[in-house]
């Protein structure tokens, strides 16, 4: 079997950090500036060495699963480790820690290259088919991130944006047409710092347990949430930054520690200019932080010395 000269891509979850794991709604797109293929080319720089180390330890994770019975999918797991034993390396430009699926990708192309029995990638992929890929790729990236949704190896697999409505209710989604001529804007801005995903996760899991706590994120960070993702898909953008304000304010007040402490300042005084609206990039902590502008001119002179990436223009 030779190698899939696949590209896999980045994603960036637009909706649904933290709230996904309460089963309010999600939208993630893929993020194609980013990306990671697998090699085996006689490279052994300290990258690839790494690289290899990291898949060798991922796919004694997927035999320990497959000698319990837990492996979902079949793998060839025999001409993995031959593989590994020859070389093979992730050569990717998806940053680690920065929340846009570093290990997604990776999950996604050990999938797909090593699964003998995978859901093959439609043009119409039914929702079934979706969520029984969710459940596959939660069990194998779970290996990087303690406790995984699975729906960073989902979208690097499809490569389409997914709309997630519930845990058990997911389809793909046509996103509106880009504006390039126009003055709003989505953007990444760079922390410079990676965050720790399992980390950030497990302090949201303990804040959870506050019943305060829960109540915001069942009642209003699901509604704001919400909100955003419906006034996107039907380009309704003043009910988008009304209801983007609410939850960049929400996520301000009860999300702190996710929130770089450097970053606090020009956080908060988005919210209060009006001139941008930052919000998580998967876990926080670090690594990317998400930002929504009416006027990208003047968002950018007030975060003049950031390093920002627009992802989509309107």
């Amino acid at each position: 079997m030779k190698l899939k000269q696949s590209l896999y891509y980045a994603k960036i979850l637009l909706f649904g950090e933290y709230g996904i794991i309460e089963d309010s709604m999600g939208l993630s797109i893929p993020y194609n500036k980013f990306n990671g293929a697998l090699k085996q080319d006689g490279r052994k720089d300290d990258f690839a060495l790494t690289s290899n180390r990291d898949i060798k330890a991922f796919t004694n994770y997927l035999s320990d699963l497959n000698d319990k019975g837990e492996l979902s999918c079949k793998m060839d797991l025999e001409k993995l480790y031959s593989d590994i034993s020859n070389g093979l390396y992730f050569d990717s430009s998806i940053p680690q820690g920065f929340g846009v699926g570093s290990s997604g990708a990776l999950v996604a192309s050990i999938y797909d290259t090593y699964c003998t029995d995978k859901i093959a990638i439609q043009s119409n992929q039914s929702g079934t088919e979706i969520l029984a890929l969710k459940q596959i790729f939660s069990k194998l990236e779970s290996f990087f991130h303690g406790k995984s949704s699975g729906l960073d190896p989902l979208i690097c697999y499809l490569n389409l944006p997914v709309l997630i409505k519930s845990k058990t209710n997911l389809d793909t989604v046509g996103l509106p047409t880009p504006n390039e001529a126009g003055k709003g804007a989505i953007f990444l801005m760079d922390s410079g710092i990676p965050g720790q995903t399992q980390n950030m996760v497990s302090i949201f899991l303990e804040k959870c347990k506050n019943e305060g706590f829960r109540h915001i994120i069942k009642h209003q960070f699901k509604k704001y949430n919400d909100e955003c993702i419906d006034a996107f898909l039907k380009k309704d953008f003043k009910p988008l930054f009304h209801s983007l304000k609410q939850l960049s304010q929400l996520v301000y007040d009860n999300f702190s520690p996710m929130i770089p402490d450097n970053y606090k300042t020009l956080w908060k005084e988005g919210i209060d200019s009006n001139s941008y609206y930052l919000k998580l990039c998967g876990s926080g902590g670090g690594g990317f932080i998400l930002g929504f502008t009416e006027d990208f001119e003047k968002a950018s002179e007030k975060l003049k010395n950031q390093q920002l990436q627009v992802i989509y223009k309107f």
